[in-house]
């Protein structure tokens, strides 16, 4: 049975920018110096015989979602362009009409078939991973979920409900969702403020004593700076993983630094998320870490609200790295490793307590594993991926629609400003930082924002 909400694609196409880093970014051993931003234009017509055309956006984030030692940097970026461009092909030869979980879900059946296509073409040497076939068709997912509430005239939050879909979640999950639907696990009204987590890269410079060369283009230079020019609360911290003496004096020094700045601008409380992108040989390693950090430090300690992804992202093939005894502690949230449900729970047997979502993962993945994720009473966040312009706008909705999800990552403003050119004018409140915070509460037109 087709609803009359119900749309087809009609036309798709794709462009791309590339951004140059005002700093660069260190994270899992690799610096960035600039991103690719992906941009996916659909035009959609419902089955009511509307038109609207939706967009999507998101860095390409090779260097993230495929860290090869046996393809180059330059190799994956063409692959994921190139398998970005098959989903943009064949998006309009989707079978019949529908909505957009279910579009997202007859593209995304063919990735497997995309990836060893372009893997054929240049003469790859491994797989595309999964991972890096869900960033490269995230922008085509986006624009999709943002066409559709443009076509009906109202934000896509709002469209989430067994009016506008047939099928309940047990059909995207499992029996545990029987009658249940995405309106249960969202906001039908966006969270007015959000705090802003700010990323502290392991290059970065935390006082003016670490400033070799300044950049001088009038933005804050250090993170005494910026705590000051955003009155930040939030600050993500980049870690190695592999120096268990460097890791713990970075955060001993971020709460000295931190504390300073804090204390001339009469605040008081501030939290911490530490990112070890997967680089600790094993759980011991952070809860060493854990333990050093509380005894140097035991106000950083206290400080600390979650740990990112601290092992390796291969969760199958690396059973023995389970999390149970660092949960205990702090919560640990599985981020690089989760690629769909089944990497969800077999996390959380693996004792993982915290689910962290990216919309470059795709929106009705995301909007789904949120889902799963709040049914399990699991720590949730959402994370960025240096994300500019219509893609930061994207992933902060997805912040402030999920309930539990406390803060909003965004980076995008400290290392390719560019990048937000003319959406700082339109949307001020959320390109332009106060008290810490972003302003969720414009996020609120026709489509994803």
């Amino acid at each position: 049975m087709t609803l009359l909400t119900d749309i087809r694609v009609v036309e798709a196409e794709l462009s791309t920018t590339r951004v140059t880093y005002r700093a660069p970014l260190k994270f899992g051993g690799r610096v960035l110096r600039d991103a690719v931003i992906a941009d996916v234009t659909v035009t959609v017509e419902s089955a009511a015989g509307r038109r609207a055309a939706g967009h999507g956006s998101m860095p390409v984030g090779n260097v993230w979602a495929w860290p090869s030692n046996r393809v180059p940097t330059d190799q994956t970026l063409t692959a994921m362009l190139r398998f970005a461009e098959l989903a943009v092909d064949q998006v309009t030869r989707i079978t019949g009409a529908g909505h957009p979980l279910e579009l997202s879900e007859q593209l995304s059946s063919c990735f497997a078939r995309w990836a060893d296509e372009v893997g054929r073409q240049l003469a790859l040497p491994e797989p595309i991973p999964r991972l890096a076939q869900l960033v490269a068709a995230s922008p085509v997912d986006a624009a999709i979920h943002d066409a559709y509430g443009k076509v009906h005239g109202t934000n896509s939050y709002l469209l989430l409900g067994s009016d506008y879909i047939r099928r309940d979640l047990s059909t995207f999950l499992d029996e545990r969702f029987r009658g249940e639907y995405l309106d249960r696990y969202t906001l039908a009204d966006p969270k007015p403020r959000m705090p802003l987590y700010h990323l502290v890269g392991a290059l970065d410079p935390l006082d003016d004593s670490d400033v070799g060369e300044p950049i001088g283009d009038g933005l804050p230079e250090t993170l005494a700076q910026w705590i000051a020019f955003n009155g930040l609360t939030h600050l993500k911290i980049k870690l190695a993983g592999d120096d268990l003496a460097w890791d713990v004096d970075r955060v001993v020094r971020v709460e000295q630094v931190a504390a300073e700045a804090q204390a001339r601008r009469g605040c008081s409380q501030w939290v911490y998320s530490l990112d070890f992108n997967e680089r600790c040989e094993s759980v011991d390693y952070v809860l060493e870490f854990l333990d050093q950090v509380r005894q140097r430090s035991p106000r950083a300690w206290e400080r600390i609200q979650y740990i990112e992804q601290p092992t390796h992202r291969d969760l199958a093939g690396h059973r023995e790295q389970k999390m149970h005894r660092a949960s205990q502690l702090k919560p640990v949230v599985i981020d690089e490793s989760l690629v769909d449900y089944e990497s969800l729970l077999l996390a959380r047997d693996m004792g993982y307590s915290g689910v962290a979502l990216k919309a470059c993962k795709g929106h009705a993945e995301s909007l789904l594993l949120g889902a799963a994720a709040q049914k399990f009473q699991m720590f949730l966040c959402v994370q960025d991926l240096t994300c500019v312009g219509a893609s930061f706008l994207h992933s902060a909705s997805l912040s402030a629609r999920i309930p539990t999800v406390a803060a909003v990552e965004g980076n995008g403003r400290q290392y390719c400003p560019a990048g937000n050119h003319g959406w700082e004018s339109r949307y001020p409140g959320m390109f332009q930082i106060r008290d810490g915070q972003v302003q969720t509460g414009l996020l609120c037109g026709a489509g994803l924002y």
